[in-house]
C-alpha cells in the first residue's frame, strides 16, 4: 500500500478533507458503486468477458475501493493525471483509465449538479430556475491534460495554444457563496472557447439569469466580467 492510502486508511476522520465526503459516506458509496459496476459487468456478453484470458493481463496495484478513492480524490482536487499517479502510486496511464472508468459508475450516483438532480422533476426544475435568479451564478473554466491523440485530424482539435499541449475543458457554474455546484459540464475539447461554452450552458437557465465571468466571458449577455482597461496615448509636446 502506499503511503497515501496508508495515510487515508488511519485517518478516516479525515476523509472530507481529502476526498469532499465523510468516511460513512465513503462505505456506502464505495458499496453502491461496486453493485452497479457487478450489473454492468452482468450485462456484457460472454463473448466479450473472454477477450483477455482468465489470468492475463497486469495484475492491478489498487484495489476497486482504492480506484474510487483515486477518482474522489481526483474530482475534489483535479491535478493532473500525471500528478494523480504519482500521489496513489501508479503510471499516468493508469491512472487516466482508472479515473474514466468509475466516473461514468460514480455518475449514476452522484447527481454532477443542482440542475442535474432536479432535471427529471419539472416542477421542481423550473422552481430551481425561477429561484436562482435572485442570486449571480458564478462560472469559471479549467482545462485537464491528456495524451497526444493517435489521429492526425484529433491532434488537431484538442491541442489548446494556450495550455501549449492536448487538452479537454471542464466548465462550471456555482452559486455566489461557492457552496452549491449548479450546472457543470466536462470533457469538451479544450481549444472550445469559453464564451461558446457559456452559451450553450446558459440555455438551461431562466432567461433573466444574470452571471460573473473571467474576461474570457466577456461579449456575452447577462454576464459582467472585467473591464478592458483603457489605453491612454501619452502626447508629447517640445
Amino acid at each position: 500500500m502506499n503511503n497515501v492510502l496508508e495515510y487515508f486508511y488511519n485517518h478516516l476522520r479525515e476523509t472530507k478533507r481529502i476526498i469532499g465526503i465523510t468516511d460513512k459516506q465513503l462505505i456506502k458509496l464505495i458499496e453502491n458503486a461496486q453493485k452497479v459496476e457487478d450489473k454492468k459487468r452482468q450485462a456484457i456478453p460472454s463473448e466479450e468477458k473472454r477477450l483477455i484470458k482468465a489470468g492475463g493481463g497486469r495484475k492491478k496495484s489498487l484495489g476497486k475501493a482504492e480506484e474510487i478513492i483515486l477518482t474522489l480524490y481526483y474530482l475534489h482536487h483535479v491535478p493532473t493525471f500525471q500528478l494523480l499517479g504519482a500521489i496513489f502510486g501508479v503510471s499516468e496511464s493508469t491512472a487516466n483509465n482508472i479515473f474514466h472508468y468509475w466516473i461514468d459508475i460514480l455518475r449514476e450516483l452522484l447527481p454532477s449538479s443542482l440542475l442535474e438532480e432536479f432535471s427529471g422533476k419539472e416542477n421542481e426544475y423550473l422552481w430551481i430556475k425561477e429561484a436562482l435568479t435572485e442570486i449571480e451564478l458564478i462560472v469559471d473554466s479549467t482545462e485537464q491534460d491528456i495524451f497526444r491523440p493517435k489521429n492526425d485530424e484529433k491532434q488537431k482539435k484538442y491541442y489548446s495554444g494556450k495550455q501549449k499541449s492536448h487538452t479537454l475543458k471542464n466548465q462550471i457554474i456555482i452559486t455566489d457563496n461557492g457552496k452549491e455546484i449548479v450546472d457543470v459540464i466536462v470533457g469538451e475539447r479544450g481549444p472550445e472557447s469559453d464564451i461558446i461554452l457559456f452559451k450553450k450552458q446558459q440555455k438551461k437557465f431562466d432567461k433573466e439569469q444574470r452571471f460573473q465571468g473571467d474576461k474570457g466571458y466577456q461579449g456575452g449577455e447577462r454576464i459582467d466580467t472585467p473591464k478592458k482597461k483603457k489605453e491612454t496615448i501619452k502626447c508629447h509636446t517640445k
